[in-house]
């Protein structure tokens, strides 16, 4: 099969076009031609030789698929060859997602829905599983106000549907261009509760936006500058939800003198173990996260599909989220030649 390698830590000129074999299939496992995937800030991450990329075992990124079934080990009951499945896959996979076959243990597959496309639901596993985990765990209260730092990317979108279809009605977000504030709108936000982050002394805006002038609640999507700013907004005895581990040495000391209880969201953390049967919350999470849009509860991420699986395409993606420039788009390779 053709896949795209990671060659060595460092820029994309480490990737590289390759034919390598065709992955292993074991009793618990299925095999799934690859239709879609989608990028995401940790695969940029992993390639430049940060904390993640110590979760790799194969030299192919990716985490997260929509595909078609075509063979099944013999201990797999849920599913069968020509099966629509999706699938975040961690590092359990034979292989990472950039590449034309992935066997997988079934306890982390999903059937698709008719009615999304591979594109839609190659864009939901890692952005979705992240903002389901982070709404169950934080359970806000409908009636306090909440700062996503963030909330026009992947997570957020997901986040942002999930905490509207809960009641939720005070969330405050930030956005750098009109394409990403048009999205919030969209989705949900009141534009009065969009602050420019890029306008001068944008914290005055965001503390405006609140009675007390601070939040209970602040979710860091961003990382950095943004986790002092979140810490710096945060009540005395708030939470701080951290999905990135981007936070700064400032941050961490504004958080303790604040007593905070921070929240650490870690999407991979069930497959550390490496074992199956903690993983098998993965396939549970992504079905009821199908289930949500199925029953209309939310609706799928907005996708740009930005090429085919090429060593350019890869390229093109890493450097739009390392600028930060999807505008509130997951960006998304079509690995198989037809229409996703």
């Amino acid at each position: 099969m053709k896949a795209i390698v990671l060659k060595a830590f460092g820029d994309t000129e480490n990737f590289a076009l390759e034919e390598i074999p065709n992955p292993d299939l074991s009793v618990n496992d299925i095999l799934v031609r690859v239709k879609a995937t989608a990028f995401n800030p940790i695969d940029y991450q992993m390639r430049r030789g940060a904390n993640e990329s110590k979760l790799l075992r194969s030299p192919i990124l990716g985490r997260e698929l929509a595909g078609d079934v075509i063979a099944v080990g013999a201990l797999v009951t849920k599913f069968k060859t020509g099966d629509r499945v999706a699938a975040y896959v961690g590092s359990l996979a034979s292989n990472g997602t950039y590449a034309e076959q992935i066997s997988i243990p079934q306890q982390l597959v999903a059937i698709l829905p008719d009615t999304l496309s591979y594109a839609e639901a190659a864009a939901l596993p890692l952005v979705g599983l992240t903002a389901l985990q982070c709404f169950q765990r934080l359970n806000i209260p409908n009636d306090e106000a909440v700062f996503i730092a963030g909330g026009a990317g992947g997570v957020g979108t997901i986040l942002i549907k999930l905490l509207l279809a809960d009641g939720h009605r005070e969330i405050i977000t930030t956005a750098g261009n009109t394409e990403s504030r048009q999205h919030l709108v969209n989705i949900g936000i009141d534009s009065s509760k969009i602050v420019d982050y890029l306008q001068p002394a944008f914290i005055n805006h965001l503390q405006a936006v609140t009675i007390t002038g601070n939040y209970k609640y602040c979710i860091d999507l961003v990382g950095g500058r943004m986790a002092e700013i979140c810490a710096h907004l945060l009540a005395i005895h708030g939470v701080y939800a951290d999905i990135t581990n981007l936070s700064t040495e400032k941050s961490r000391e504004l958080l303790f003198n604040k007593a905070a209880t921070i929240v650490n969201i870690a999407n991979y953390a069930h497959a550390l173990t490496g074992d199956v049967k903690d993983a098998a919350i993965y396939g549970k999470n992504l079905t009821e996260l199908f289930n949500k849009i199925t029953n209309r509860i939310i609706s799928p991420a907005p996708v740009s599909i930005i090429g085919g699986l090429s060593v350019q395409t890869v390229v093109q993606a890493h450097a739009l989220l390392e600028e930060n420039n999807t505008k509130g788009k997951k960006l998304v390779m079509v690995v198989d030649e037809e229409r996703c």
